[in-house]
């Protein structure tokens, strides 16, 4: 597992307040729909705050009636004045949501889009130190609890702002003795929250950060199942995931606990609130003050004001967890991305092939050199053979040439060009590459065979599958070439290399690369792959990388590779003669 320690998380420090900046920044384009939103929120309450003041008026033409007769026309104006206040206030909140509901979704849909495009723009020393359950988490728990967030809070904190400070306003044109006693009774709720949340906002960071641990760990387990069947390593496992849930669990609860507090304390606050208003309230009356219309008022005040503080307790943690989402998210976005190389205009059309290594070292950390000073030339159409044993720098060697790592220095070459020069597109044009992972998607043999060429022919993908020997076991299938693929189908891993070994062939490009293309299938399906790929081969520069020897025997330049070091070079026999380093590697495979 790869950065999944709790240690270390406690480490970290998340300027949350920095990152909802950025956050703000990220939604310019819809600042005018969020600003308008707001101030319908705002207006909404507005209405709403004054709504009491009219209700006051009806309680005062209502006590007129206990010494005379009741203005009912008085009340019935009151009464429609009060039905369009709070209709108006249901018109603007109703819009308010609506516009942060469309809003948010282009903001998720954008980050989303934006995550899917930087991951194609990051090198992939990244993805080496970056486990791919945690950027699965950003792309889904994190975004959702922003698009949450953005969508359900930001309205209700703006309304429970304006309706907290406007009550203010109105007790204190109400009666100013009045207001001091309920902002006093619920600044005791204020000081216990602001306490609460300096405690619990670091785990909200630790929660989320661990959320993308769990899901990591289990992308993991899932990938691999078969081989920790196969090794007994259930236990194993399952005392590591118990460990990350432990830890998920320890800061879930802690963070639900402390945000639980939130509610009850409010709810008492605002009873004390009403009990301490009704007490003066009685004693000022008593002492001919105001009348009892202002008790009635000031109770509808004191629950209104009381309100935001309820609203705020419920914000506080989502606002938290926004703010450890947006963080990993930010924190991926700015992660440091391949070169641009749009200022590069050099692009070789019509390539003959010639392949020049020139004393290129590389090393995955600077100071650990794995390539030392490898130089070789490669003609235009040679097929050459790069082997040695594991951890020598074969399939290194191929990553430079593609450029998915850039040499520590020296040159790599095609026809007398550096790759360096060339933009990494037209030098992934050049190749057609089969691995020895297999990769395939959920769709058609057909698509797959074709993937992101769709100029090639219904003919030109039968040829290839016949030149494998998979057009037969294809033509048994449903539904042919259109069969569907997925994760469910039982394909062995040899039909799925021959699949990807068909792929390469339709694609045609001028230079090949074999890593390992044969390692998944059988002696005799690896004898037809060999004569397809001799004619596949013909007049391209091939470079072929095998531990299985006996299929590079009649390469053009046999490369024998030790500890990042040319140490043999030459063709087969010549190599088996000089009984060095290469002629025990070939002759420990055959060994009785």
């Amino acid at each position: 597992m790869k950065n999944n320690n709790p240690q270390n998380i406690k480490k970290q420090k998340h300027p949350i307040s920095k990152t909802w900046g950025k956050l703000i920044k990220y939604s310019k384009k819809y600042i005018f729909l969020i600003v308008l939103a707001i101030l319908f929120a705002a207006g909404g309450t507005i209405f709403t705050i004054i709504g009491p003041d009219k209700i006051g008026e009806m309680t005062t033409e209502l006590q007129k009636g206990l010494y005379g007769a009741v203005n009912l026309e008085a009340i019935k104006n009151v009464a429609l004045v009060l039905i369009a206040y709070y209709a108006t206030s249901i018109i603007l909140s109703y819009l308010q949501g609506y516009i942060m509901a469309v809003v948010t979704q282009k903001i998720t849909k954008k980050m989303r889009s934006d995550i899917s495009s930087k991951i194609n723009k990051l090198p992939l020393k990244y993805f080496d130190s970056t486990n791919n359950g945690d950027i699965l988490s950003r792309v889904t728990n994190d975004v959702d609890t922003i698009g949450q967030t953005l969508n359900q809070s930001i309205g209700s904190l703006v309304s429970a702002i304006v309706l907290f400070f406007g009550s203010i306003i109105m007790m204190f044109i109400t009666n100013w003795i009045m207001a001091l006693v309920a902002i006093g009774t619920s600044f005791i709720g204020f000081t216990f929250m602001v306490l609460i949340t300096s405690r619990s906002q670091k785990y909200f960071v630790r929660q989320q950060k661990l959320l993308g641990d769990i899901n990591g760990h289990i992308e993991e387990v899932y990938s691999g199942h078969n081989v920790v069947k196969a090794y007994n390593a259930e236990k194993e496992l399952g005392e590591q995931f118990d460990k990350i849930n432990t830890n998920l669990y320890k800061n879930t609860w802690k963070s639900n606990f402390f945000s639980s507090l939130m509610m009850p304390l409010m709810a008492f606050i605002g009873n004390l609130g009403f009990v301490a208003v009704c007490v003066a309230g009685a004693i000022l009356t008593m002492n001919g003050t105001f009348g009892f219309e202002v008790i009635v008022e000031f109770m509808i005040y004191v629950r209104l004001f009381n309100q935001p503080l309820r609203t705020f307790a419920q914000s506080v943690q989502s606002l938290q967890s926004t703010g450890a989402a947006s963080y990993r998210v930010f924190e991926f976005l700015d992660e440091k991305e391949i070169e641009d190389e749009s200022y590069k205009t050099n692009e070789i059309s019509q390539i003959n092939g010639d392949i020049e290594f020139k004393n290129v070292h590389f090393g995955y950390n600077e100071d650990k050199i794995i390539i030392n000073d490898f130089s070789v030339k490669i003609k235009a159409g040679q097929k050459i053979a790069i082997v040695g044993p594991t951890g020598a720098g074969k399939t290194t060697m191929v990553n430079l040439l593609m450029r998915f790592y850039e040499t520590t220095s020296g040159d790599i070459l095609i026809d007398g060009i550096p790759t360096k020069k060339l933009k990494r597109d037209n030098v992934h044009r050049m190749f057609c590459m089969v691995l020895q992972d297999t990769w395939l998607f959920e769709g058609t043999i057909k698509e797959n065979i074709i993937y992101n060429n769709k100029s090639i022919t219904d003919e030109e993908v039968e040829k290839a599958c016949k030149a494998v020997g998979l057009h037969h076991f294809i033509q048994t299938l449903p539904n042919g070439y259109d069969t569907m693929l997925s994760e469910e189908d039982s394909l062995s891993s040899g039909q799925k290399q021959l699949l990807t070994i068909a792929r390469a062939m339709v694609d045609n490009a001028p230079m090949l690369i074999l890593d390992e293309a044969t390692s998944s299938v059988d002696t005799r399906t690896e004898i037809l792959i060999q004569q397809a790929m001799d004619k596949l081969m013909s007049k391209r520069t091939s470079i072929i990388i095998a531990h299985r020897l006996s299929t590079i025997k009649n390469a053009d330049l046999i490369l024998v590779m030790k500890d990042g070091d040319i140490v043999e070079s030459g063709k087969h026999s010549d190599l088996i003669k000089q009984n060095g380093f290469y002629a025990q590697l070939y002759n420990s495979q055959f060994e009785e």
